[in-house]
């Protein structure tokens, strides 16, 4: 639906600020790709009120813009609804506001693939339960220089070894990092700290924890921020969970809360290692789903090359406590602290997919009270009771998704289906493509 002041909105209005000339109006795609159109301002008061039409099939297309499915029901529309709550200006280009859009069918069409939807659906089971979900996102990504010589045409900007958790001029030449963090924070999308990550040229900007759908809406546009910003300097940025042979990969951690009645449902002080009845049932139904959750918390063929040991990333199903090489940690935290923090996304996943994923588990765990298992101790990747070995490979964790029949069903048939014919399709590309590696390792001995 429009915004109820959709029909007032003028030159100024809702939006004060007299450089403002344009209007960008975002959704996600399937990949967590930013899709929209620019809308002049003075166009926008139609615009909020009848939404803006987009081919459907930008949801089931692929990275090199193949479009999978959508032939088969004649290529119809989706509409992008404004969401006239999430109007900010953007600093890094003055005359631009931007808003994300509410997905819905055209009058009598099909129901599109709806990510943001999803979170929303995840939502409102957990709130039928009494339940608040809080999320906090953590994103690392890579910025990079062009350079056609190198592979890929970029190189890191910083390379230098051992400079995680440093700042200032070292490890953020002309201050691009701290200047953008300040900015996301002026937006209000809960940008409080930076810093250089583990690997070379690599960051993480931290956000504020928050209810579930505005958490997945600011890590959405922390992504596509980093990634414009990053363009109108001249530089690459890439959520790209493994980008370099020689590095550690990229990963999104999501740290979730429930909160009950204005308190945080997963503490109990009373309880055994202070955590509640219900956080262990959400921990259980989460282990539950894991080699399923995989294809959307790890979508793409490169992502599992960042699952190897002794990586900071799981390669099993299992949780423990303030345990980082696990799939699922416990930080040592309780009181309003208590959290759960699911550690093995990749950093291409798309926010809002993961977290509707992960709530959805969670809720299956406790409609039907599942208990987790034991928590593994110590180094995960090589103990006895580390759990089940997870997905291998995307095609490994698409296969689990599809035998996953609850998880499928609560995700919804309109993003399950295209998704994995998607990245099927994807699979397949990749297995007729001649590598760089096959060519040095066969080339001239075979």
């Amino acid at each position: 639906m429009a915004h109820p002041d959709a029909q007032q909105i003028a030159p100024r209005g809702l939006i004060d600020d007299p450089r403002i000339t344009t209007v960008r109006v975002l959704y996600s795609d399937l990949h967590g790709v930013a899709r929209g159109k620019d809308v002049p301002l003075a166009e926008f008061p139609r615009i909020g009120k009848h939404g803006l039409c987009f081919c459907a099939a930008v949801m089931s297309t692929d990275l090199q813009h193949t479009p999978v499915l959508g032939g088969e029901e004649g290529y119809p529309d989706l509409v992008a609804m404004p969401d006239l709550n999430t109007l900010v200006p953007l600093p890094w280009e003055p005359n631009v506001a931007s808003c994300l859009a509410e997905v819905g069918p055209v009058t009598g069409g099909p129901a599109p693939a709806d990510p943001r939807g999803a979170v929303r659906r995840a939502v409102a089971g957990l709130q039928e339960l009494g339940f608040t979900p809080q999320i906090g996102p953590e994103l690392e990504f890579f910025l990079l220089e062009r350079d056609p010589a190198s592979p890929g045409g970029v190189r890191r900007r910083v390379d230098r070894p051992s400079m995680v958790y440093t700042v200032g001029p070292q490890v953020d030449p002309n201050g691009f990092i701290r200047t953008l963090t300040e900015q996301l924070q002026s937006m209000g999308l809960g940008a409080y700290a930076a810093n250089h990550e583990y690997m070379n040229s690599q960051y993480e900007i931290n956000l504020h924890h928050g209810e579930a759908v505005d958490a997945a809406d600011r890590a959405f546009r922390l992504k596509a921020a980093v990634k414009d910003v990053a363009a109108i300097n001249g530089l690459v940025a890439t959520f790209m969970g493994k980008p370099f042979n020689d590095q550690g990969g990229s990963g999104l951690h999501l740290h979730i809360s429930l909160d009950k009645d204005g308190s945080n449902g997963f503490d109990d002080p009373d309880a055994e290692n202070g955590i509640s009845t219900a956080m262990r049932h959400f921990l259980g139904g989460v282990m539950r789903h894991a080699p399923a959750l995989m294809a959307f918390l790890n979508p793409t063929i490169n992502a599992y090359r960042r699952l190897v040991p002794d990586s900071l990333a799981p390669t099993h199903a299992n949780w423990g406590w303030d345990n980082r090489s696990a799939f699922g940690r416990v930080p040592p935290e309780r009181g309003p602290a208590t959290r759960l923090e699911i550690r093995v996304g990749d950093g291409s996943a798309n926010p809002y997919l993961a977290i509707a994923v992960l709530l959805q588990t969670g809720l299956h765990g406790l409609r039907e009270k599942i208990d987790p298992p034991e928590p593994v101790s110590g180094d995960a990747y090589r103990a006895e009771d580390g759990g089940d070995l997870l997905p291998q490979s995307l095609e490994e964790a698409l296969d689990a998704l599809e035998a996953d029949e609850l998880l499928a069903e609560a995700i919804g048939p309109e993003i399950v289906a295209p998704f994995l014919a998607m990245k099927r399709f994807e699979i397949e590309r990749h297995r007729a493509y001649v590598s760089e590696w096959e060519l040095a390792e066969y080339l001239h001995h075979l």
